[in-house]
């Protein structure tokens, strides 16, 4: 088996610390949160695991240089030396990724380009060819990050970001992407088997991603991985078998204790849709319904949902109106559930007149929101409360 790699694991903002506690599961080590992701140890088996069965990872960076440098010439001195052709063909298409932090260098769009020229300099002094530039569907993706002295080259495993399994059928107006599902989920503490309410369900991507974790199907098992391209990774000695485990734990289709519900009927028909096209139909439980006349499906549970929010003026004056109607509703009829609420509108939700334990700062893509956390308890629930901010790492 291969020795230990460093790998980075980007992710949306905010969910950090869930990724890095779900990349401790799976069995990483040197566990670190960084900015918008995580980096850990591991050998290429842990990768493949970790590629097939991550929910929240956006994808899955193979570092292969690290160091520093004071200049464009000097990164492409450093990016020479490498030995790409151990790793990819010359017949693999080809894009460069850079991002950087308080870097120095003029232009990124020209040490993209050195980069890009080390890699080709190399094939070409080796096979007389260089490889083809693809930036739509490369076969390779390599990833420059630079802040103000360091450098890191990556390899990205993944190739799809992550969060693209393969099985939806329909989207929403505003859909969250399943690995921000998974982590809002995370930070719910959410379990299979606890009572799960989406009661603004959308295109229900919050509860087809329960379902999934319910039946423990791995959320990379109808996809492929740029991993699977690469020349010094033991694809075909471990990748069918880690393919077979993964498979072979699914569990069929059964009624779980999840509740989807939503006052607009097409939304309610994306959500049928897309569990059809899972094959979890019988999973969840559907229905066409206003929140304000609404009761809890079972005595106590989890309520997670992504909170409607006013575009234009109008539909701002409409929610300024509805948001403490559903706080008397939450109050009067939910008590025993929590429930947790994204929102990128605070001041809207400050009409909801009930007491938040917690604000999680998150991005659903650029849209900086918050995760509130309102446990819902008998009596008042209407003290001004100790609001915990958590820390973005």
């Amino acid at each position: 088996m291969s020795s230990s790699q460093v790998f980075f694991c980007p992710c949306p903002r905010g969910l950090e610390g869930v990724l890095a506690s779900e990349l401790t599961a799976l069995g990483a080590d040197q566990v670190h949160s960084r900015d918008s992701g995580v980096a850990f140890c591991g050998d290429f088996l842990l990768a493949m695991r970790i590629n097939l069965e991550s929910r929240i990872a956006s994808r899955l960076l193979w570092q292969v240089a690290t160091g520093t440098y004071d200049s464009e010439q000097t990164l492409y001195e450093r990016a020479a030396e490498l030995p790409w052709s151990e790793w990819f063909t010359v017949d693999d298409t080809l894009k460069i990724d850079t991002r950087a932090h308080h870097s120095p260098v003029r232009s990124l769009d020209f040490v993209t380009l050195r980069i890009k020229d080390a890699i080709c300099d190399h094939f070409r002094a080796r096979t007389g060819q260089r490889p083809s530039i693809d930036t739509q569907q490369p076969g390779v993706r390599v990833h420059l990050f630079l802040d103000e002295n360091q450098f890191t080259l990556s390899l990205d495993t993944s190739g799809d970001a992550l969060f693209k399994r393969g099985e939806r059928a329909a989207s929403g107006d505003a859909p969250l992407k399943k690995n921000l599902a998974a982590g809002l989920l995370a930070l719910a503490e959410w379990r299979p088997g606890i009572p799960l309410l989406d009661a603004f369900c959308g295109s229900g991507t919050i509860l087809l991603e329960a379902a999934e974790q319910s039946l423990q199907r791995a959320p990379g098992l109808h996809r492929s991985f740029a991993f699977e391209r690469l020349l010094n990774w033991p694809v075909a000695l471990h990748w069918p078998k880690v393919q077979r485990e993964a498979l072979n734990r699914a569990l069929p289709p059964a009624p779980l204790p999840l509740w989807g519900r939503d006052l607009k009927g097409d939304s309610l028909e994306q959500t049928r849709l897309n569990f059809e096209a899972a094959g979890l139909s019988e999973c969840v439980t559907l229905k066409q319904v206003n929140m304000l006349e609404s009761l809890p499906p079972s005595p106590s549970g989890i309520l997670l949902s992504n909170l409607p929010y006013g575009v234009r003026v109008g539909e701002q004056v409409e929610l300024a109106e509805f948001y403490p109607l559903l706080g008397n509703v939450l109050k009067q009829r939910y008590t025993g559930w929590t429930a947790y609420f994204l929102t990128a509108d605070l001041q809207l939700t400050k009409s909801l007149r009930l007491k938040v334990t917690r604000r999680t700062p998150l991005f659903n893509g650029a849209l900086d929101c918050r995760l509130l956390r309102i446990p819902l308890v008998s009596g008042s629930n209407r003290t001004p409360p100790r609001v915990t901010e958590d820390a973005v790492i």
